[in-house]
C-alpha cells in the first residue's frame, strides 16, 4: 500500500473516532475505537491505550485484538511501570519505542505479556495539551514481526488520536464538573430550607455515591479524644444503619493517614490495613478505599471517603476529583453548621433570658434551680437533667431535677451523696472539667450505684463556678444510648451563662433570707417591748390605782378636796394604762401571740371602723412570721379601709393550703389606691416579700379595692 493510501485510511479512521466522540460517546468507547482504528490500520494481533498514572503505574484503558481468546490486557488493568519495555521505555524517553521480542524484556508489563505468548511489541507517545498523556502500542504473537514503519505510523496516527482524546477528556472533565455543580447546588438548596445536618451529610454523601460511582460513601467527622464518627454514611440501597459508628484512630487506615498528613489517601485492598478503622471497614463490606479530607474554616473537620465492596482499584484520577467535591462540599457543611451553632445559641438565649426573668421576678432559689434542669435537658435533648451543688463536707446535694420519666426510680430534690469513686460528679470535680461516661456499668462509687439504680446508662457533666468557686454540676443523661459528641461543649458553654442566674438567685434568696431576719427581730423586739409594758409599767400602774384606791378609802370626813385628787389620779393612771395597752397591741397583739392567727384577726374586725366580715380557714396554728405578716398585712388594710376608701363594708379571707397561706381583704370602697401613695401599702409588700411572699393590688377607681397576699407556710 503505498503512502497516500496509508495516510487516507489513517484519516477516514481518525473521523470515524472523531464522529463517535462529537456524538457524546464515554471515554471508554472512543479509546476502544482508537485502539480498533490502529490495530486494523497498522494489522496487528493486539493494541492497547495505555494512560500513564501519578503514581509510577499505567493503566489500560481501551484494547482490541484481533486473535482468539483471552487478551493480555483488559480495560482497568494497572501495572507499574520498570524494567525494559515499551511502555517504560515510552515513558522515560517521550519518543516512539519497540522491543523486539518478550524474552529479553523486563518488569510487570512484560511478564504479562510473556505468559501469554507475545513477542515484538511497539508503541508511540500520546501527548495531549503539551503533557506525555499516555501511549498507543501494539503488539504481534510469538514469530510475527512488525514493519519498520510501525512507529512512525503510530506517531500519526496518536498526533491526530491526540486530539480526539483531548476532547473527549475535557468533555467529561465539564460534564463531571457540572454534575458535580448540580450536585452542590441540590445540596445547597437542601442546607438552605434548614435541613439539619445530618440531613445534609447523608445528602453530600449520595450525591458523591452517585457521581464517583462508588459502592459506598461516608462522611466521617474527626472528634476529640482521637475518635472518629461517621456521619453520613450512605449505599447503593440508600442510608446505611450503621451511620453514627465510631471508631478510635490508628493504625494502617485512610481515616488514620489523613489525620496525620492532612492529604488525599488510598487502599487498593483494605486486607492490607491495621487499626480499627480498617477492622470496622472490612466488617462492613470495605475492599478498597480512597479519601479526601475535609477543610471547614481552616480546620481538618473530617474525610469523604468511598468505599468498594468489589475491590476494585479507583481510576487514579479519584482522589483529585474526591478532593474537588469535599472542598465544594465543605461550604455546605460549613455552612449547616454555621446554622446550627447559630440556632443553638439563640436557644440558648432564649433559655437563658427564661432563666434571667424568673430570677428577676424574685423566685426561690429552688425554683430556678428546677428551671435551669428543665431549660438545659430540653436544649440537649436529654432524658433528664440534674443540678448538684458540692457541699464541704465532701458531699452532693440535687438540687435541680428535670426529666426522669424513664428512670426507674423519681430523682428527690435534696438527696446528698458522698463523693467519690468514678462518677461524673466526682470526675468533673477532681478535673474542674466538663466529662462524659458513656456507659455507667463502669460507674463506681455511691453516685455511681445510684445512677445504675435509676437505670442511667451514659451521661455527660460540666463544672458550674460562682463568683470564681467551684459551687457544683450539671449532668445530662440518657437511658438509651450515649449522648451526642459535642454535648460537653454545648454543657459547659451553657453552664457559664446558668452560674450568673444561679448567682443572683442565691445572692437575692440571701437578701430575702437578710430582709427576714431583719423583719423577725423588728418582730421579736415588739413582742419582748409588749411583754415588757404588759409584764412592767402596766402592772405597776394596775399596782398605783389600786393603791391610791385604798388610800381613798382610808381619808378622814372633811377630806374632799384631797379624795377630788387622788380620784383624779386613780382616773389618770388608768387611762395611762389603756394608752400602754393599745401602744402595745399596735407594737405586736397578745392574741397573736396566745391563740394564733384566726382569733387575732377577728379582734382586728371588732376594732375596725367600718363592718368587716371575716372568714378564716386556717386550723393549726403557722409560723411565727407568717402569723405576723398576715396579721399587719390585714390591720394595715383594715386601716386604709377606715380612713381612705370611704366603703359601707369590707371581707377578709384567708386560706392556707398546697404550701402557701392566702389572704385577701376587700371593701366596697372608691377604688384608686396605689402603692406610691402613703407607706402602709408599701410596707406591707416589704414585709410580705421578705418571707417570699408576693402581694398583689386591684383597685380600679370606682369599683372598690382588692389586696391579696401570698406567704410561703415555711416563713422562709
Amino acid at each position: 500500500m503505498n503512502a497516500g493510501c496509508q495516510q487516507a485510511d489513517e484519516q477516514a479512521a481518525l473521523r470515524r473516532v472523531a464522529t463517535l466522540a462529537a456524538r457524546g460517546a464515554g471515554p471508554e468507547e472512543v479509546f476502544a475505537a482508537v485502539a480498533a482504528e490502529a490495530g486494523q490500520l497498522l494489522s496487528t494481533d493486539v493494541t492497547g491505550v495505555f494512560r500513564y498514572d501519578p503514581d509510577g503505574s499505567t493503566t489500560c484503558v481501551g484494547e482490541w485484538d484481533s486473535v482468539s481468546g483471552a487478551p493480555p490486557f483488559t480495560v482497568g488493568t494497572r501495572v507499574r511501570l520498570g524494567g525494559h519495555n515499551t511502555l517504560t521505555l515510552i515513558f522515560r524517553t517521550g519518543r516512539p519505542a519497540r522491543v523486539e521480542q518478550a524474552e529479553p524484556a523486563t518488569g510487570d508489563i512484560t511478564s504479562i505479556g510473556r505468559k501469554l505468548g507475545f513477542g515484538p511489541v511497539a508503541g508511540a507517545p500520546v501527548t495531549v495539551d503539551g503533557r506525555l498523556w499516555g501511549a498507543l502500542v501494539v503488539m504481534s504473537g510469538t514469530g510475527k514481526t512488525l514493519p519498520p514503519a510501525t512507529e512512525g505510523r503510530l506517531t500519526r496516527f496518536t498526533e491526530l488520536a491526540a486530539i480526539t482524546i483531548a476532547s473527549t477528556e475535557a468533555r467529561m472533565a465539564l460534564s463531571s464538573f457540572a454534575d458535580e455543580q448540580a450536585a452542590l447546588r441540590r445540596v445547597a438548596t437542601l442546607a438552605a430550607r434548614g435541613a439539619p445536618p445530618e440531613e445534609v451529610f447523608l445528602a453530600v454523601s449520595a450525591e458523591a455515591q452517585q457521581l464517583l460511582s462508588a459502592d459506598i460513601t461516608d462522611i466521617v467527622r474527626y472528634d476529640p479524644g482521637g475518635v472518629s464518627t461517621s456521619v453520613g454514611w450512605w449505599t447503593s440501597a440508600g442510608p446505611s444503619p450503621f451511620n453514627g459508628t465510631e471508631v478510635r484512630l490508628g493504625g494502617r487506615n485512610i481515616l488514620t493517614t489523613i489525620f496525620q498528613t492532612g492529604r488525599p489517601a488510598r487502599l487498593d485492598s483494605m486486607d492490607d490495613g491495621t487499626g480499627e478503622s480498617a477492622v470496622v471497614g472490612r466488617q462492613h463490606g470495605f475492599r478498597s478505599a480512597v479519601g479526601a479530607p475535609i477543610t471547614v474554616d481552616g480546620r481538618l473537620w473530617g474525610v469523604m471517603m468511598l468505599g468498594s465492596t468489589s475491590g476494585k482499584r479507583w481510576p487514579p484520577d479519584t482522589e483529585a476529583r474526591l478532593t474537588g467535591f469535599a472542598e465544594l462540599a465543605a461550604t455546605v457543611i460549613a455552612d449547616a453548621q454555621a446554622r446550627t451553632e447559630l440556632r443553638d445559641f439563640a436557644a440558648e438565649q432564649a433559655a437563658l433570658g427564661r432563666v434571667a426573668t424568673l430570677v428577676a421576678q424574685g423566685a426561690l432559689p429552688a425554683e430556678v434551680f428546677a428551671a435551669v434542669a428543665g431549660e438545659v435537658g430540653r436544649l440537649l435533648q436529654a432524658d433528664c437533667t440534674i443540678l448538684s451543688r458540692y457541699d464541704p463536707d465532701d458531699r452532693s446535694t440535687v438540687v435541680g431535677v428535670w426529666g426522669a420519666a424513664d428512670l426507674a426510680r423519681p430523682l428527690p430534690i435534696g438527696l446528698r451523696a458522698k463523693l467519690g469513686g468514678r462518677n461524673i460528679h466526682t470526675l468533673v470535680l477532681q478535673t474542674r472539667q466538663p466529662t462524659r461516661l458513656d456507659e455507667h456499668s463502669t460507674a463506681t462509687g455511691e453516685i455511681g450505684i445510684l445512677a445504675r439504680e435509676w437505670e442511667i446508662r451514659a451521661s455527660v457533666g460540666a463544672p458550674i463556678w460562682v463568683e470564681g468557686q467551684l459551687w457544683g454540676v450539671i449532668s445530662a443523661a440518657s437511658v438509651a444510648e450515649p449522648l451526642p459528641l459535642g454535648t460537653e461543649a454545648r454543657l459547659a458553654g451553657f453552664t457559664e451563662l446558668v452560674a450568673t442566674a444561679i448567682a443572683n438567685a442565691e445572692a437575692q434568696a440571701a437578701l430575702t433570707a437578710s430582709r427576714a431576719r431583719i423583719v423577725a427581730a423588728a418582730d421579736q423586739t415588739r413582742r419582748r417591748v409588749e411583754r415588757d409594758l404588759h409584764d412592767g409599767a402596766q402592772q405597776r400602774l394596775v399596782s398605783l390605782a389600786l393603791r391610791l384606791r385604798a388610800e381613798q378609802a382610808t381619808l378622814p370626813p372633811g377630806a374632799e378636796e384631797v379624795a377630788e385628787r387622788l380620784d383624779a389620779a386613780v382616773k389618770a393612771a388608768v387611762g395611762l394604762q389603756e394608752e400602754l395597752r393599745e401602744i402595745s397591741h399596735g407594737l405586736y397583739p397578745a392574741v397573736l401571740a396566745d391563740v394564733g392567727l384566726r382569733p387575732a384577726l377577728r379582734a382586728l374586725a371588732r376594732r375596725s371602723g367600718v363592718p368587716v366580715k371575716v372568714d378564716v380557714q386556717v386550723t393549726e396554728r403557722l409560723a411565727e412570721p407568717v402569723e405576723a405578716a398576715a396579721y399587719y398585712a390585714v390591720s394595715e388594710a383594715l386601716g386604709n379601709v377606715a380612713r381612705h376608701a370611704g366603703a359601707a363594708a369590707a371581707e377578709v379571707e384567708a386560706i392556707a393550703s398546697g404550701g402557701v397561706l392566702r389572704v385577701q381583704v376587700r371593701d366596697d370602697g372608691r377604688g384608686g389606691a396605689d402603692f406610691g401613695r402613703g407607706s402602709g401599702l408599701t410596707e406591707v409588700k416589704d414585709r410580705v416579700e421578705a418571707f417570699g411572699g408576693r402581694v398583689s393590688l386591684h383597685s380600679p377607681p370606682g369599683a372598690g379595692t382588692v389586696v391579696e397576699i401570698t406567704l410561703p407556710l415555711s416563713g422562709t
